[in-house]
């Protein structure tokens, strides 16, 4: 990413050179980056889109700039062509609105019962004690994965986080094997062909007399619900073969991994922004769900966890002055792009006004494939914290907390809930 003294840049063939600091805030850093500078080079050598225009163009230019950039297997948005394209219509298929429809009242039933257990009058985390336990859950339920994960995933959390702040490439490494060992430890039953088939025949029978009520059929303990979306998963074909546990395990790391922690960091987001404007929760509590989600995505693009995705560029591309070489590493810095005052001025809340141009969740070909999913859950998380409580102000004594880069949002949004 980027670092924070303004003042440490120099200017390199009209391109600033920018070093971040560990206690930069990076919105903040692009606010001010963006006045003067389109593009900047990171202290990793990555080129760095700043403005609106040049992060959708590149986003859309799938040609030109891949998305083949790291050394590890990346299901599905780390593959380009024919190849992403495969990926991406079986991965779309557990996410499509037909697929997670069902899932919704197992969502609301998890946001509910947890907005029920979270104290009144006492200092919570947002970020830890309601959007890491909401999203934990929520992808558990959804993944048919048992509830005894639970404290072994927050932990990887925040692990995770720490690793993440660290750039420390030996502890981000240790807590990836960590992760793989999770989703391989879930997997392994699936796994096992023969026991699987005879389950699955089961299951089938079952299913055929009693229906698919996926509320009712969640995974229960020491058991396997062979109508799960994982069990659905192991079973899937791709060019007429089966899934390798490489691939099995990358989709499943990013639809956990990648999405636990992204969901936290817009739980603190939504719940700071609710914290600093409560004018607005009346509004809120009365919004229809198509309503509520356009108010949640314009709360994102104001301050977007979502920070970058990288690119390498295939072929020398210029962007405005800048002349980048075949094999340029690029990010596309999407809390900027959504913050870029030639698109949206002041970055005044107005949900109706930016939302045709809002990329939280990314655009072109690889726009996150789980927006949906991502859009729901949130909705209905913010839904239950409405109906519980109709007081939620920071914590006497206390302030808000950016987090460090990469990573964007809040690490602390200290609230007393009423």
């Amino acid at each position: 990413m980027m670092t924070s003294n303004l003042f440490d840049q120099k200017t390199v063939h009209a391109t600033a050179e920018v070093t971040i600091c560990k206690d930069s805030d990076l919105r903040a850093l692009t606010d001010n980056l963006r006045q003067a500078h389109d593009v900047i080079k990171n202290d990793a050598g990555a080129w760095v889109l700043l403005r609106h225009a040049d992060v959708v163009a590149a986003a859309l230019d799938d040609k030109r700039f891949s998305s083949q950039v790291s050394r590890f297997l990346q299901v599905p948005n780390g593959l380009d062509g024919a190849e992403h394209e495969h990926f991406r219509t079986l991965i779309d298929s557990y996410l499509s609105k037909e697929a997670l429809m069902p899932y919704v009242p197992v969502f609301k039933k998890v946001a509910t019962e947890l907005m029920s257990e979270l104290p009144k009058g006492k200092m919570l985390n947002a970020v830890d004690d309601i959007g890491a336990v909401f999203a934990v859950r929520a992808q558990c339920a959804w993944l048919g994965w048992p509830t005894e994960l639970e404290p072994k995933l927050l932990q990887w959390m925040r692990n995770n986080h720490s690793a993440t702040r660290s750039k420390d490439d030996v502890k981000m490494a240790k807590v990836a094997q960590d992760f793989d060992d999770i989703i391989r430890s879930v997997l392994q039953p699936y796994r096992n062909t023969d026991e699987v088939a005879g389950m699955f025949k089961a299951s089938t029978a079952e299913n055929n007399t009693a229906g698919n009520n996926i509320a009712k059929n969640n995974i229960a303990k020491n058991s396997l619900d062979m109508n799960s979306v994982t069990a659905q998963l192991c079973r899937e074909r791709i060019d007429g073969r089966e899934l390798s546990e490489a691939e099995l395990v990358s989709i499943l790391r990013n639809w956990t991994g990648g999405d636990l922690g992204s969901i936290a960091l817009c739980v603190g987001v939504i719940i700071a922004h609710i914290v600093k404007h409560p004018e607005q929760v009346n509004f809120w509590s009365q919004a229809t769900d198509s309503e509520l989600e356009t108010i949640i995505d314009e709360v994102l693009r104001i301050d977007d966890p979502f920070v970058s995705n990288r690119r390498i560029t295939t072929c020398p591309v210029s962007i405005g002055a800048h002349k980048l070489p075949k094999g340029a590493r690029v990010q596309l810095n999407w809390t900027s792009a959504n913050r870029d005052e030639a698109v949206f001025g002041d970055n005044s809340f107005d949900p109706q006004k930016h939302a045709a141009a809002n990329v939280v969740y990314g655009i072109g070909k690889h726009v996150c494939p789980g927006r949906l999913l991502a859009t729901w859950q949130l909705r209905i998380a913010t839904q239950a914290l409405l109906a519980h409580f109709t007081d939620i102000t920071l914590a006497a004594g206390f302030s808000l907390e950016r987090e460090q880069p990469p990573l964007g949002g809040y690490s602390h949004v200290p609230v007393v809930l009423g």
